[in-house]
């Protein structure tokens, strides 16, 4: 049975993690044979949103409780991953892929990235396993990875800021999904282009299929 970690930036499109993205993803991992494991780094989100005004809210909220909204409580911090211990590693979409887990939302290419992230990333890739980045996540792993082959749909300014960082951008239909078999990279645009929760159902159930072909070798 595979173990699959999932990377959090939190709970909610505007703020954090896409939850539709990521409860998807997690039910495609048990319905395809894997379990699964939430984390998110330490520290707080870079902003809070009010989800109905869609505007700032004056508060500050932390990614791991946040997070633990998606994982009914069972998260652990991302400074506890370990490659070695994981079969591969799904990022989903949300603001909080480009402002919580890296700073692409406000400083595009020249952005930073939250150092636990980092590693476990490279740390994942060095390892020779899956990464499944999801929405605008590829994003992140452009920021960290060179060469890699990802997908953010159709989306002609991202697709450029992607290969501005060293990557290489391929415009994907909705539903499609982008394998990059030398780096083990897969990616796929979500919400980016989905429409519906069925729609985004069906992207992340194929993200996982590919995820589990490339764990057969």
């Amino acid at each position: 049975m595979k173990k699959i970690a999932i990377l959090l930036s939190g709970c909610g499109v505007m703020d954090g993690s896409e939850i539709h993205e990521a409860v998807t993803a997690m039910l495609a991992v048990e319905q395809q044979g894997g379990t699964y494991k939430c984390f998110a780094p330490e520290g707080e989100q870079a902003v809070v949103v009010n989800h109905i005004l869609k505007k700032p809210a004056d508060e500050k909220r932390r990614m791991p409780a946040e997070a633990a909204r998606i994982a009914r409580g069972d998260i652990s911090l991302l400074s506890s991953y370990k490659a070695a211990d994981y079969d591969a590693l799904i990022i989903p979409g949300g603001m909080g892929a480009i402002t919580n887990l890296c700073t692409f939302a406000n400083e595009g290419c020249d952005c930073t990235v939250n150092h636990d992230v980092f590693r476990a990333i490279t740390e994942t890739h060095k390892a020779g396993k899956p990464i499944v980045a999801l929405c605008i996540a590829p994003v992140l792993v452009a920021s960290v990875l060179n060469g890699v082959t990802l997908t953010v749909g159709e989306d002609p300014e991202t697709s450029a800021a992607i290969r501005q960082m060293g990557c290489v951008p391929e415009f994907c239909e909705a539903g499609q999904v982008c394998v990059d078999r030398k780096n083990k990279v897969i990616s796929c645009p979500c919400y980016m282009l989905d429409k519906t929760l069925r729609d985004v159902a069906l992207s992340t159930s194929a993200a996982v299929r590919d995820m589990m072909n490339l764990l057969k070798g």
